[in-house]
């Protein structure tokens, strides 16, 4: 007969070889995802190294990853092309301020996620993270015709090109030209004409009988009329006078 003390150790090993079965059949916890980082994506399409430079030197991208990381409205992001890029008028990023070039990038992205079928039904001008479209500064306007999606913001007019990513919280399209705001790109308003010097034709001179109008010779005229008048009237009363004493 066993020793007693060999029952207790007996259920030990048990206990332990059913521990690792029930370990080895467990699933392993896969490790939490990390956060998209949208210049990563970018160079992964390839094509958008100057939409790169901007994003860093404005500390946009940053900016970007911090908002999917912490919101859940998502981000969509128009990108245009190293090729739209340089279809812009030479000098152009040139002549603008570091904060215009900031809002020009932001005009580009929209604080929550749209689906291409999500453009059809969007009410327009679309809210960017420019400013206020309600104002008139940034309008972004979207069509749609079936699968296609146009783009308006006063100055110029683009199309989706192509979905380069999405994952349900980040939406990147790109865009065949560069979204120029209205308030950064839009022409002047024209000066007002100066207002046009009137001349008077002889048509709209005052007429003759217009007394408020008499020029000095009519004026002297009619004085040296009333003065013969009177004159010749007193010699008529001296001469009826003569006549009848």
């Amino acid at each position: 007969m066993a020793p007693q003390y060999l029952f207790p150790l007996f259920f030990v090993v048990i206990f332990f070889f059913h521990w690792r079965i029930i370990s080895a059949q467990s699933p392993a916890v896969a490790p939490a995802p990390s956060g998209t980082n949208v210049t990563a994506v970018l160079e992964k399409a390839g094509q958008f190294t100057t939409l790169i430079k901007l994003l860093k030197s404005t500390k946009t991208a940053d900016q970007i990853n911090t908002q999917l990381s912490t919101s859940n409205q998502g981000i969509t992001i128009f990108a245009p092309t190293d090729n739209a890029f340089a279809s812009l008028k030479a000098g152009t990023l040139n002549s603008i301020s570091e904060q215009q070039k900031l809002q020009l990038l932001q005009f580009h992205i929209l604080p929550s996620y749209y689906t291409t079928s999500q453009f059809q039904t969007a009410s327009n001008p679309l809210h960017t993270q420019a400013g206020n479209s309600d104002d008139g500064q940034f309008p972004l306007n979207v069509t749609t015709s079936g699968t296609q999606v146009n783009i308006t913001t006063g100055v110029v007019t683009a199309s989706v090109a192509n979905t380069i990513f999405t994952d349900n919280q980040l939406a990147v399209y790109q865009v065949d030209q560069v979204l120029l705001p209205l308030a950064i790109f839009g022409s002047p308003a024209p000066a007002p004409a100066p207002a046009a010097k009137t001349s008077v034709k002889g048509s709209d001179a005052p007429s003759a009988g217009s007394s408020s109008n008499d020029s000095p010779v009519d004026a002297s005229a009619a004085i040296g009329l009333k003065h013969q008048t009177m004159k010749a009237v007193s010699m008529a009363l001296t001469m009826l006078a003569a006549f009848l004493l």
